[in-house]
């Protein structure tokens, strides 16, 4: 097993309407969903807004533009009954495909190549029984009005 480190992450807001383009997660310890924007690890020596295109542009095959930092998020959780801890680079941006924003949902796929669908959803989808992670996103979300 390996030791236990800090993750550094970007994550991308997308946001048309009033929603989020958002993925779904499911924690079988805690029988919970979770929602979580796209995104992923930043490597070695990569800036968070070059980790933030890289990773939109290998999970879904698009393109961006329009890349604006929100802030940072640190954190604290337990997922699949594992503890973890992430700096979280929260980012806003824009598909140069705008018919993306007509879509119900986006496929794409995860690193280890394992397929997912991300949806818009508005702030009534996320509760405290199916929150938005990480901790923090959905007040730092409405401080720059991109949610309800």
């Amino acid at each position: 097993m390996s030791a236990p480190r800090i993750r550094a992450l970007a994550l991308c807001v997308f946001h048309h309407q009033g929603k989020i383009l958002v993925n779904a997660f499911y924690d079988d310890e805690k029988q919970q969903t979770l929602f979580r924007p796209v995104g992923g690890g930043i490597e070695f020596g990569e800036r968070s807004v070059d980790a933030i295109t890289r990773e939109v542009q290998e999970e879904l095959g698009q393109r961006i533009t329009a890349v604006l930092l929100l802030g940072t998020l640190e954190s604290i959780f337990t997922y699949a009954g594992k503890p973890g801890h992430e700096i979280v680079q929260v980012y806003d941006a824009r598909f140069i495909d705008t018919s993306l924003y007509e879509q119900p949902w986006l496929d794409g796929h995860e690193t280890d190549g394992a397929a997912f669908r991300a949806q818009w959803r508005d702030s009534s989808n996320f509760t405290a029984t199916s929150p938005l992670v990480p901790e923090g996103l959905h007040d730092l979300l409405k401080a720059a009005s991109l949610l309800e």
